[in-house]
C-alpha cells in the first residue's frame, strides 16, 4: 500500500502558476505509475496528466496541454505537476493517484484504474 499526500495548491491570478507535489510514503515509488486528477465543483473528476513508473513517458488532457508538466522524482517518493498559464477554468481540488504495475513505460489515464488517491488540495484561480 501506498500512502499520498498533495501539497502546493492556494489561490492565483489568472496567468500565473502553481507547482503541486504528491509525496508518496509506504511502498515503493517507483513500482507504480502516476496521475494527477482534478474535480471542479458540480462536475466529475476528470483526468489532467499522467507518467509512467520510468518517468519518460507521460499523457496529458487537451485543456492542460502546453501549460501543464507532470513530472516524478523516484529517489525522493514525489510527483509534481507544474502549472502554468493558470485560468479561472482550472479551478478544482487537485488529487495525485497511484497506479502499481510491472512495466516501466506504462501511462495510465483511466480513473478506474488507479489504486491509491491523495486528499487532493485545491487550486483556484482568480480572473
Amino acid at each position: 500500500q501506498v500512502r499520498l499526500v498533495e501539497s502546493g495548491g492556494g489561490l492565483v491570478q489568472a496567468g500565473g502558476s502553481l507547482r503541486l507535489s504528491c509525496a508518496a510514503s509506504g511502498r515503493t515509488f517507483s513500482m507504480y505509475a502516476m496521475g494527477w486528477f482534478r474535480q471542479a465543483p458540480g462536475k466529475e473528476r476528470e483526468f489532467v496528466a499522467a507518467v509512467s513508473r520510468n518517468g519518460r513517458n507521460t499523457d496529458y488532457a487537451d485543456s492542460v496541454k502546453g501549460r501543464f508538466t507532470i513530472s516524478r522524482d523516484n529517489a525522493r517518493n514525489t510527483l509534481y505537476l507544474q502549472m502554468n498559464s493558470l485560468t479561472p477554468e482550472d479551478t478544482a481540488v487537485y488529487y495525485c493517484a497511484a497506479k502499481g504495475g510491472k512495466v516501466l513505460h506504462i501511462i495510465v489515464v483511466g480513473i478506474a484504474e488507479y489504486d491509491y488517491w491523495g486528499q487532493g488540495t485545491q487550486v483556484t484561480v482568480s480572473s
